[in-house]
């Protein structure tokens, strides 16, 4: 075996040195976009629900060191790597307290059997707490780890590993992202006995910086420092507190009465007032995103029993090349955003600089449109997401710009819009017609935008075209199996010419991050994930 040696946990750099945790008295209010689903991570895939979870009441094995995606030690200290590639090692931290609340309280520390837990319960389906409280693992079944791991077995105490069907060179990369949450057994077990499974979900229990304290939806959730977190100097805050503010407009307004010290990403519109106020900073950083527009491939969209003309692939093409990317960014964005024309960032490696969009043409779409054989007003659901995410600030005015495009080739789109959480889960089913949508890379490997959003393992999950293409899941599935770097760059660069031959998208834009702070916040670090992390964070 070879030994994966690291540094120890080093989040240092760039902070201001702050006093321990008990040294403390403070509070941070961050102003949010949304209403979490729910507190488990490994159910959900967007950052609204990863925020109040994930980056608050859970540690990984790994992590990433905040504000990139380099990989440091989590609960795991260490690991090893088979010469194989197909055993992983983990070598857990000890003496780490899982979270004391009136609900619960541990009576060990974190050990090998929560890792167990935590992957067997998305491995097994028939495991005894999924049994007892059904759910679904997207991001763990859209990567294919529910058929990629073969076992998981507990070496000691302190000792996990996992063996591997095949090789994923991203394995260790992918243990660091949100889903992988550690969950307390312990925990798990006392629910089952109380015959509430489904608390899990609305009263968790971490290992992380914050302890959750109560969540009153649309208004707020509370969470106070931990004064046992095993990296004691990464907690800066006695209270953090999220404050729901869907409307943006109402966050910069709370930002600049110091309601909130943080706020979400604005709107472009709004960067010059933020940038005006002397009790604000602005800091930003290019996006490691994509927004586009994602064409639901199905035979006949779920709920409907009429053919989907989008299922054609000469329809796509007539409604891509139409679509005047340069006038959304310009209107949208606002300077702030990039042309996309590929399914991933130019900053990800293995991108492929020979792809191109299609000439725009008016009279070829007609053309491929009649040759489909669809009529003049026909029409096609197009649905606006209700939040504004790092990759989209306004999607309800690029709909309305991707109706007017439409509308010029005799096209009727009718724009249809959910509350965040039914957007994703209708969307997941299949209901959905065009989508507009978007992704925030989690772990820096190409697997997690060409498989995670494109694959046919993600059908269920992250793949809102459900478009599954037999020839380029192959590409995917071998590029991900293979440790040589330069190979899997080759067969990353085929599947993107695949992809974008299909067009089960329109990729639109790749937008600049910009986030608001206050000037007495210390330690904030946009995250290229565009999740927002309080660890680390203080308050002067």
């Amino acid at each position: 075996m070879f030994k994966h040696t690291i540094i120890p946990f080093l989040f240092s750099a760039g902070l201001i040195a702050c006093a321990p945790f008990a040294q403390a008295a403070s509070t941070l209010v961050y102003c949010s976009e949304g209403s979490p689903a729910g507190f488990d991570p490994a159910q959900y895939t967007t950052g609204t629900d990863f925020d109040a979870s994930a980056e608050t009441i859970f540690n990984r094995l790994t992590q990433f060191e905040r504000g990139s995606t380099t990989l440091v030690p989590g609960l795991a200290s260490s690991w090893d790597v088979s010469a194989d590639v197909l055993t992983y090692t983990f070598h857990l931290r000890e003496g780490v307290k899982f979270h004391t609340t009136p609900y619960f309280t541990p009576t060990r520390d974190f050990n090998a059997d929560d890792v167990l837990f935590t992957f067997n319960r998305m491995l097994l389906k028939d495991h005894p707490f999924r049994t007892a409280y059904p759910t679904e693992f997207p991001y763990f079944t859209d990567m294919g780890m529910d058929t990629g791991i073969v076992s998981i077995t507990k070496v000691d105490e302190h000792t996990v590993q996992f063996r591997l069907k095949t090789v994923d060179a991203a394995f260790a990369q992918n243990m660091a992202m949100s889903f992988a949450s550690i969950q307390s057994a312990e925990y798990a077990a006392q629910l089952l006995k109380q015959g509430k499974p489904e608390d899990l979900n609305q009263k968790p229990i971490g290992t992380g910086p914050f302890v959750f304290k109560s969540y009153q939806k649309d208004s707020n959730i509370r969470f106070t420092g931990n004064p046992t977190y095993w990296k004691p100097e990464d907690v800066k805050l006695d209270n953090l507190i999220f404050a729901i503010t869907p409307n943006p407009s109402v966050r910069i307004q709370k930002l600049a009465k110091n309601e909130c010290q943080v706020s979400y990403y604005p709107r472009p519109a709004d960067l010059a007032s933020l940038r005006a106020d002397k009790n604000l900073v602005l800091p930003s950083q290019a996006g490691f995103n994509i927004g586009y527009l994602a064409y639901n491939v199905s035979p006949k969209i779920k709920g409907s029993d009429e053919p989907n003309p989008m299922a054609q692939l000469k329809v796509r093409q007539a409604l891509d090349m139409v679509i005047k990317k340069q006038n959304i960014i310009d209107a949208v964005y606002e300077g702030a955003g990039q042309l996309a024309v590929n399914a991933m960032p130019p900053t990800q490696w293995s991108y492929d600089t020979t792809i191109k969009d299609a000439p725009y043409d008016l009279d070829k779409a007609k053309q491929l449109l009649k040759e489909a054989g669809v009529k003049e007003g026909t029409e096609i659901t197009l649905w606006a997401m209700p939040v504004q995410r790092p990759y989209n600030p306004n999607a309800k005015l690029m709909a309305e710009m991707i109706q007017a495009d439409w509308a010029k080739i005799e096209i009727k789109a009718k724009i249809v819009s959910y509350e965040w959480g039914e957007y994703n889960k209708r969307a997941k089913q299949g209901e959905n017609g065009a989508i507009l949508i978007g992704w925030s890379g989690d772990n820096g490997d190409p697997d997690n935008w060409l498989g995670t959003l494109f694959g046919c393992s993600a059908l269920n999950g992250n793949n809102y075209s459900k478009w599954c293409d037999q020839p380029y899941d192959a590409l995917i599935r071998e590029a991900k199996a293979t440790a040589d770097q330069g190979r899997r760059i080759e067969l990353y660069k085929q599947a993107q010419h695949l992809l974008k031959d299909a067009v089960p998208i329109t990729p639109i834009a790749h937008s600049t991050v910009f986030q608001p702070i206050r000037n007495n916040v210390t330690g904030f670090k946009i995250s290229p994930s565009g999740y927002n992390s309080f660890y680390g964070v203080g308050i002067q």
